[in-house]
């Protein structure tokens, strides 16, 4: 048995430490707000992010960070990624000086441009060799009701990837595979967000799949540029942490970052869609850093870059869609 504790009771933490807890290791789950921690510790349901769905009984629960840290031999951090770095700052002092620490997290940071894993081992001071990420088409409600789905588990130490994939491993629904390209899986997982609310807007404006297939083919090709730019291995972009995540955040009802983009679509302003949003779109605010990121690198992004104008800078969606449309094509084969 192994102990883990994983911060944040959102819906993908939530499930993902309800995994744990099923695959029978002793799970304490920190949350923020006292009357959802006690009702996942006491009542064992977390009806804010999964009601209705039944939590282990041997999952707990606490708002004291050193408690859900104590003796911990994982550390699964599953927070707004905009909020890790304050967040982890707090809680550094309380973890175990062997503990992996764990990402959960799909976004760029503001201001740094920055990878959840390049801030974990900046606020924790940990080498990457004790820093993971799991990412994938892991829609949590589905995974939550125990609906067969696989997800990428990344390290720098194949050791550290396999133990984690032991971990959350959990037949037959859940099934875990190992990449030692960080940098591809997390960006794979932070740029699908950004891609998603341009599908969103799309369809919240009424148009077709054949503008879905588009913004999904070639915002695939926007994430392998900035990923070859940054180092990836090309072959992540094609697996579960490239395309399979990409496609169920583009399509899926569930997908908050396509919700977020269809209200768009159909005339909302960002105020009222934000307002109107219960969870984190991480896209909304990683658009800005993966945009700043690319250039950084001199990578064009169109797609990202008429997102960003969209979500911050007043474009309408109707000149998002004519901007793209009208761009001088490029001797591209194959349409990559």
């Amino acid at each position: 048995m192994t102990t883990v504790a994983v911060f944040g009771t959102g819906s993908w933490g939530t499930t993902f430490a309800m995994l744990l807890a099923e695959a029978g290791h002793r799970v304490t789950l920190w949350g923020r707000r006292p009357e959802l921690v006690e009702a996942i510790d006491r009542d064992h349901v977390n009806p804010d992010y999964l009601p209705g769905i039944p939590l282990p009984p041997t999952l707990r629960a606490t708002t004291d960070p050193a408690r859900a840290l104590g003796g911990a031999e994982f550390v699964v951090l599953a927070v707004p990624s905009q909020m890790l770095r304050p967040n982890l700052a707090a809680w550094r002092e309380h973890i175990p000086p062997d503990a992996v620490l764990v990402s959960l997290m799909k976004g760029i940071e503001l201001g740094t441009t920055k990878r959840m894993s390049e801030v974990i081992r900046e606020v924790a001071g940990v080498p990457e060799e004790r820093v993971a990420v799991v990412s994938g088409p892991n829609l949590a409600k589905e995974i939550a009701q125990r609906q067969p789905a696989a997800t990428v588990v990344a390290c720098a130490d194949e050791a550290v990837a396999e133990r984690l994939q032991a971990l959350c491993h959990l037949p037959p629904w859940f099934r875990p595979y190992t990449n030692p390209d960080v940098v591809g899986v997390e960006l794979g997982g932070a740029v699908k967000n950004v891609i998603a609310l341009a599908v969103g807007v799309s369809a919240g404006m009424g148009m077709g799949d054949n503008v879905s297939a588009m913004l999904i083919t070639r915002g695939l090709a926007e994430i392998s540029r900035l990923g070859a730019a940054l180092g990836a291995d090309p072959h992540t972009f094609a697996g579960l942490a490239g395309m399979g995540d990409l496609v169920a955040t583009c399509t899926s009802p569930l997908s908050r970052n396509r919700t977020f983009g269809e209200n768009l679509g159909r005339g909302m302003t960002l105020e009222e869609v934000v307002a109107a949003t219960k969870q984190t779109a991480e896209g909304v605010k990683s658009c800005e850093s993966v945009l700043e990121l690319a250039r950084k690198h001199d990578v064009e992004m169109p797609i990202t870059e008429v997102v960003v104008g969209v979500v911050h800078d007043g474009m309408s969606p109707a000149e998002a869609a004519m901007l793209l449309m009208s761009r001088s094509p490029k001797p591209e084969r194959y349409g990559l």
